[in-house]
This record gives C-alpha cells, structure tokens and sequence, in this order.
C-alpha cells in the first residue's frame, strides 16, 4: 500500500499475547480509516498474520517477538514468564530502535501502543491501550503494577476501554483510587455487533491465547463436547493461512473464523464457553450473550475477572482442571447479561492525534 501523504500515518501496533489484543484493535483502525487517517500495522505472530486478513490493503510491518509462552502447570506461569524476561527486555529494547527508524521512514505522525513496551516516542504523540492499571501477579502485584504505570507515564495519553464509573467490567484492574496519569475511558471496545437472527448452535467454544495452554484446553474439550447432545460450533483460535473446517457429528470445527464469521456465529448461539479474556468480556456484553468461562490457569487477570462477574452479574465459570460439560447448564439458567450500552466519540478521541 502506498502512503497518503495528505493523510496522516497513525502506526497500531498491538501485542501478540493471544488474539484479544489484536481484535480489540480492529475497532480502532476502522474508526481511522473512516476519519481519514492511514493506519500502518505493525505486530508479530498470530496477531500481525490475523491483522493482515482483516486489512490486506494496509501496509503491515512486523515487530520482534517478546516471546511469550505459558507453562503446562499455572502455578509455574510467573516462573516461566521471569525464565525469559532477558529475552523481552532484549525485544523491547530493538522494538523501541525500529519504532524510532520507522517514524522517519514511514513519516508516522502518531503512535497507539496496545501493551506493547517499546512503542513510544517524545517526539509524536504516543497513546498506550490497555485495562490493566494494576498488573495482578500474585505477592509481586505492587511492583508489576508500578512497572506497568511508570511504562504508561511515557505516553501522551492513556486509554482505558471500560467505564469509568461503576458498573464497570475490570474492577481494580482498570481504575486507581488516585493517580495523576493522563487517562481517557474510552468505554468497552468490541469488533462485533448485536444481529438478530436464529439461534444455530446451542453451544460456541471459541479459543485464543499463548501455547501450550490454548492447546491443552482444545484437547479437554474436544472430549468434552463429545459428550454434549447440542449443536456446537468450535472455534480453536489457530489463525494459519487457509481456513480449515471439519464435522464430526454434531461438532462443527474451524481453525480459525475472520470478524464477520465470528460475528455470524456468535449471533448464532445461545450459549459461549471461552476463556475469561477482557476482550471475550467486552464481546459478550456488546451481544449480551450467556456465557461460561474457563480462565487460563496461573493468569492472575483472567482469575480475578472471572471471580468478579460472578460476583457482579452471576456468570459462571470453572478452573481448567474441574471442568465438564455438565457445568454448561449453569449459564443456560443466567437471566441476566453483561452490558455494553456506549457510543464512542471516534473524532473527540483522535483529537489527540492533533496535538
């Protein structure tokens, strides 16, 4: 794609830690292209590849691996993920090198970061994406969560998407008793829309997140579903260049679905068991679908969400380990859902962008 010169060059670079962090983009970068700017994409892994399907009209670079791998044992996350922190600081260190060459090369007037720790600049504006003010981690929270709050000082701005007042989706993770930091709800980002149409599948399992997990979880319930006498789309979250699907029974799989597959097919269904992601949150509550959750074990985040929409709006949920398919009745009774009643103002967001 060749660069406008009489637009400016807003360059989004999400983390490739999962696909939330790449879907939850998509919002963002259709809102740019509808305000006359020129996204450039930059990431790596899955999420750039994923990103490339959706835009295949957009330049798209690609930024250096952090690396980031889960163990098979959650209580070993912290351990595995402190084994290759020399490795991430080494990748952050050449993001924030290439990000610099980059702004010069590609006459990038405007940065958005989402969680990734090199993408900042003094020079342009810079805006950080992300629900985690605090970073849970167990007894080390305090300190990750400073870390992660003197990283966002080094932008312009800050946006959270959720609300800022209650109710709200991330509770503690996303707001702070006080603070100075330059931070802007922009509301709950979602890529999806509410469709009314018939009900397909009783049950949708959709997959996302860093190996061996993700993986381990397809097994589990792949023989689990086998069980299940509902119509079941399952989509295990592998984004691989062709589109595979396969039928067994009652069991409809694919390794991966676009935006408006997955918008299709979550309309579709009555019931959503997926792992308790921010971004699988906020797409339910746009939907206002039933949903269970398996959160990814070891993940602080994903514990403490699931532990809270419980808590706030009785949506169920069960640890990797415990769960059956039985469990699934329990969302099939909820009668209420999570809400995602907001519209943003795309125009007064960017206005950043003029600075």
């Amino acid at each position: 794609m060749e660069l406008n010169s009489s637009k400016k060059n807003i360059l989004i670079t999400p983390l490739n830690w999962g696909l939330g962090h790449a879907t939850r983009c998509i919002p963002i970068i259709i809102a740019l292209l509808h305000n006359n700017y020129t996204p450039i994409i930059a990431s790596d892994g899955h999420a750039l590849v994923l990103l490339k399907k959706e835009f295949p009209t957009l330049l798209a670079l690609e930024l250096p691996s952090y690396q980031i791998e889960y163990s098979k044992k959650g209580r070993n996350l912290k351990w595995n993920l402190l084994r290759n922190v020399f490795k991430t600081i080494k990748a952050i260190k050449k993001e924030k090198k290439i990000i610099d060459k980059w702004i010069k090369q590609y006459n990038i007037n405007a940065l958005i970061s989402d969680n990734r720790l090199g993408v900042y600049s003094n020079e342009i504006p810079s805006v950080y994406i992300t629900h985690q003010l605090n970073v849970l981690s167990g007894n080390s929270t305090w300190f990750t969560s400073k870390i992660h709050q003197k990283i966002i000082r080094k932008h312009t701005e800050c946006w959270i998407p959720d609300f800022e007042e209650n109710p709200n989706l991330t509770g503690k993770l996303g707001h702070l008793s006080r603070t100075d930091l330059k931070l802007n709800y922009i509301g709950p980002l979602s890529r999806l829309q509410k469709r009314n149409v018939e009900i397909k599948y009783d049950l949708m399992i959709v997959l996302s997140g860093p190996e061996p997990q993700r993986g381990l979880l397809e097994e589990k319930l792949k023989t689990e579903a086998q069980n299940y006498s509902g119509q079941v789309v399952f989509v295990k979250g592998i984004v691989q260049k062709d589109q595979i699907t396969e039928q067994v029974e009652n069991l409809t799989y694919y390794n991966f679905m676009n935006s408006s597959q997955l918008e299709q097919a979550f309309n579709e269904s009555e019931i959503i068991l997926s792992r308790s992601g921010y971004t699988t949150i906020m797409d339910v509550a746009k939907l206002e679908k039933k949903v269970f959750f398996i959160p990814t074990p070891g993940q602080c985040e994903q514990e403490y969400l699931a532990k809270k929409l419980n808590e706030d709006y009785n949506i169920p949920f069960s640890t990797q380990k415990d769960f059956n398919i039985e469990n699934i009745q329990k969302a099939a009774r909820i009668t209420g859902y999570l809400k995602n009643n907001y519209n943003l103002d795309w125009p007064k967001l960017f206005e950043v962008f003029e600075k």
